[in-house]
């Protein structure tokens, strides 16, 4: 189904002093609600895993917990009118799933369901459109005592959440995003364990992957039957997986990455199967007995659109006898039956996160899943860096999250001239905020946070977006 509000935007675009983007282009900020919220114990709210994980000793760096985060639920009409001044057409923020339904089953909690009734006012009030995430990693703490996303229950609750939320904003929300990056959810919670719950098993990540795609399905079900008018969609994080040489150990090095990073998650959702040399790199890990018959036709119900968070590629290489232990986000253990692949490192430019910088992987990634995948509208969903900030004389001059942002822009642009459906791009983050293993270490947003004042200092990137928005394009280089 493809959206009557936006037309499409494929097609080559304007070659003149500018890059301009298609008209009705939706144009972003996102945050996620554990990151910015705050108020962890207010207005009915029970903990999440992450709650728990943030509070467990050696967990976060520095001890971070996001109990108060950038107190966005005491100051969310001040921060919507921070958005409105960026000029921001679009705001993609996410439900905690605890302040909505304590517990994780059973009733809504009003006064939870009330703060983001407000939000959707406040943004509508200023022109922004609202668009809702129902899951950015929040699962209910009673909810992984009974065994978390390795349990199947845990996706028919989430249905069941899903059908809370749409009946409180369904009328006023079009734009819902089931999941926010399954993969992160299933392999850095359940595999490496440096996400919450902080668990370690190959089998319990691979069960997880698989009961997330069946909470999506059975999410856009429930809200497809409540909802029809609203565009429904899934937002997956992806790599371009490059082999380090052109030697065959190389080369299958990264088609295993690729299975395990991309095609997991695309082809049950937008192809209704699993793929089979996946499977087969799993034999040692799982035999897929967690997988029921009807499962596959489940998550792969038919979507409005598709969300891609894109920040960088992975380069790979075969296993080599001693090699050092990858960064903490690339545990080994992240990678079930693929444990021994090296992720090599090119020497270019990093963001301080060390992810390197590779602007045409989002050509070339938007590119993949509109040919090999779907016609379907295509949002990038988040797309940002971190960088070391400092505010001197009262202002932030974050020159290198302002040329990130550009050249990354452009790679959107070069996708949209290669006949990408691409509909809107959101910014990954508004503000800086609790960066949940990091803590509070890491600054991705466009919005400084002092952390002790709550005060907000929009950054050189901020005004440079702002600009973005209001030409709908980019000045030519």
């Amino acid at each position: 189904m493809s959206n009557p509000d936006h037309p499409p935007a494929v097609g080559v675009l304007d070659q003149g002093p500018e890059l301009i983007f298609p008209p009705g282009f939706l144009w972003g900020a996102a945050t996620a609600a554990y990151q910015i919220e705050g108020a962890a114990t207010e207005g009915g709210r029970t903990p999440s895993i992450w709650d728990t994980f943030s509070h467990t000793e050696g967990r976060v760096v520095a001890g971070h917990t996001g109990d108060v985060a950038c107190d966005h639920y005491h100051r969310m009409p001040s921060d919507v009118r921070l958005m409105a001044e960026l000029g921001l057409k679009s705001y993609r923020f996410s439900v905690s799933w605890p302040r909505v339904q304590p517990g994780g089953s059973g009733p809504a909690n009003a006064e939870g369901l009330d703060f983001y009734r407000r939000l959707v006012d406040e943004l509508l009030g200023h022109g922004i459109e609202p668009w809702l995430t129902l899951y950015h990693w929040d699962l209910p703490q009673p909810l992984e005592d009974a065994g978390g996303w390795p349990a199947r229950d845990t996706a028919g609750r989430f249905a069941d959440y899903a059908e809370l939320v749409a009946d409180a904003l369904g009328d006023r929300v079009t734009y819902w995003t089931t999941l926010n990056e399954p993969w992160c959810s299933a392999f850095l919670g359940y595999g490496s364990g440096v996400h919450a719950p902080g668990r370690s098993d190959g089998a319990d990540a691979v069960r997880a992957g698989h009961h997330l795609m069946l909470g999506h399905g059975l999410a856009v079900q429930a809200l497809r039957a409540s909802r029809p008018q609203a565009q429904l969609g899934i937002t997956v994080n992806l790599y371009p997986v490059t082999p380090a040489s052109d030697a065959p150990a190389d080369v299958d090095a990264a088609r295993r990455i690729d299975a395990l990073a991309n095609r997991f998650f695309l082809d049950p959702v937008l192809r209704g199967s699993y793929p089979t040399d996946l499977t087969a790199d799993l034999r040692e890990v799982t035999d897929f007995g967690h997988v029921r018959d009807g499962d596959l036709a489940v998550i792969s119900t038919p979507l409005d659109l598709v969300g891609v968070n894109y920040y960088s590629r992975h380069v790979v290489a075969a296993p080599v006898e001693g090699a050092e232990p990858e960064p903490y986000w690339r545990a080994p253990s992240c990678w079930p039956g693929s444990e021994d692949v090296r992720f090599v490192t090119r020497g270019v430019p990093v963001t301080d996160m060390n992810w390197e910088i590779d602007a045409p992987g989002l050509t070339e990634t938007l590119r993949r899943v509109h040919e090999e995948y779907t016609d379907l509208p295509l949002y990038v969903t988040e797309n940002g860096s971190a960088f070391v900030d400092a505010v001197i004389d009262g202002q932030v001059d974050d020159v290198d999250r302002l040329a990130y942002f550009d050249a990354h822009l452009r790679a959107a642009h070069e996708a949209i001239n290669a006949g990408v459906p691409l509909h809107g791009y959101f910014a990954w983050s508004l503000m800086d905020n609790f960066e949940w293993a990091w803590g509070y270490t890491k600054r991705f947003g466009m919005v400084w946070i002092d952390y002790d004042s709550q005060a907000r200092i929009p950054k050189s990137s901020a005004r440079w977006y702002a600009e973005v928005i209001r030409r709908n394009g980019l000045a030519a280089q």
